[in-house]
């Protein structure tokens, strides 16, 4: 990890566009606004169509054409040259349940302003660009009312089948298409040529907060694998079924949550974070005996190797949970990426630029997966981080100070500009 250029951020917002992107920022806000202070909008809510629907009318009244493909990725087209392919920009809106503001939604509306301010600076000044930019809103990156996570870029990069995304349902039963189509944003666009790809999102964690660094430089991921267990026992009652006849699920389930954290905790020279993120309990009655826990298994590493290690473990556990517990145990991979980098020439291009606008930065691994991980295996793609307070996320009390988020967009809005002009042509 390198840091580089040691001038912090602007201490306050001072220009109009601050002002308007705060604005904008805090009527995003309000919609699925919790008590809390954060925001429930999980995939295709009415609060995430109400959003939708805001966005929708923010673009077009700046002259974007908003269009919507089969899974419901929302795209925003600027079109300055006809004909030519478009750097895409954005993130996602949905929400995880009482969720934070700033997931997501951040970067889809620095994107937005950061791609009508570079289209904009086009047409009164440099005339036509090679290529054109779209802002994009991705469907259900967060993956808890449908999964898996980063859903729609999955399809669009064709790492998920179309079908399978529209058929898959949520806890109710309702599926994504039916979903989709409640809230009027789903569509028959194919998705927009892309020649880049630029995202940017809150870090997520402490590390550039306890720097007093300004802007991160994602130059690789860390590998992650998530699995469906679902631990199988047999229902019974609760105060006269004997001990030794017992076979509690929940039992059996405790144990692997246990096993789980210690993998985390036994590992001491190579991160490596475990959770264990979802459980559903059948029949969940306070009498019964649980015949049955479905539940989600989360590990994630920078070291590829050590991760599979840490699988193969965990496996190796489970006929002695299944034992102790006299349940069955089923372990399916769902999801999961390996280490994989973005290519260097966009991490030096947004060096370069930050460098220029006076942001101290430097280069980190995403622990979190992003639509950008999708994105960076079909196109040359850019992935940027600002700073967490206190590095909460996926929590109510999420936040990012106004100076970030205003130079984020600021560094945004130049890369996108040098996006739109080639910077990245034949980068990989």
């Amino acid at each position: 990890m390198t840091v580089d250029s040691a001038t912090s951020s602007p201490t306050t917002p001072t220009t109009s566009h601050d002002s308007a992107l705060l604005e904008d920022f805090a009527t995003l806000s309000a919609f699925g606004a919790t008590a809390g202070g954060g925001v429930d909008r999980q995939a295709a809510t009415p609060a995430d169509g109400e959003q939708r629907a805001w966005l929708h009318q923010w673009l077009t009244a700046r002259g974007a054409e908003v269009r919507y493909d089969g899974v419901g990725n929302q795209f925003g087209l600027f079109t300055v040259t006809p004909g030519a392919p478009y750097v895409l920009t954005g993130s996602h809106l949905d929400s995880q349940p009482l969720g934070g503001r700033y997931d997501g939604a951040y970067g889809v509306l620095a994107s937005a302003h950061a791609a009508h301010r570079a289209v904009e600076r086009c047409r009164t000044s440099d005339g036509t660009a090679p290529y054109n930019v779209a802002v994009v809103n991705w469907f259900n990156e967060e993956g808890c009312r449908f999964k898996p996570s980063m859903m729609g870029s999955a399809v669009f990069t064709g790492k998920l089948p179309a079908r399978t995304a529209l058929t898959t349902t949520d806890p109710a039963g309702t599926t994504v298409e039916a979903a989709l189509r409640e809230i009027g944003t789903i569509g028959d666009y194919a998705g927009p040529d892309v020649a880049a790809y630029a995202e940017i999102h809150i870090e997520q964690g402490r590390d550039l907060e306890n720097k007093g660094i300004s802007i991160g430089l994602v130059d690789s991921t860390w590998a992650a694998r998530k699995y469906q267990v679902v631990v199988r026992g047999e229902q019974s009652h609760t105060g006269s079924t004997v001990m030794a006849d017992r076979r509690d699920a929940l039992f059996g389930a405790s144990l692997l949550v246990v096993a789980v954290r210690e993998l985390a905790e036994q590992s001491t020279d190579i991160p490596l974070h475990t959770s264990v993120s979802e459980m559903t309990i059948e029949p969940n009655s306070p009498v019964v005996v649980a015949r049955e826990v479905r539940m989600h298994v989360d590990l994630r590493s920078p070291d590829e190797a050590f991760l599979d290690a840490a699988a193969k473990k965990l496996a190796e556990s489970v006929p002695g949970i299944e034992e102790r517990a006299s349940v069955t145990v089923e372990r399916v991979q769902t999801h999961g990426w390996g280490v994989a980098p973005f290519p260097a020439a966009g991490v030096e291009l947004a060096a370069q630029v930050a460098d220029e606008l006076g942001l101290s930065h430097q280069t980190m691994m995403t622990i979190a997966g992003h639509d950008s991980v999708n994105m960076k295996d079909v196109a040359p793609s850019i992935m940027l981080f600002v700073p967490s307070i206190e590095g909460i996320s996926h929590n109510e009390g999420e936040d990012t100070n106004d100076r970030d988020v205003c130079a984020g967009t600021d560094l945004l809005t130049e890369v996108v500009h040098r996006l739109m002009s080639g910077a990245l042509d034949g980068a990989r």
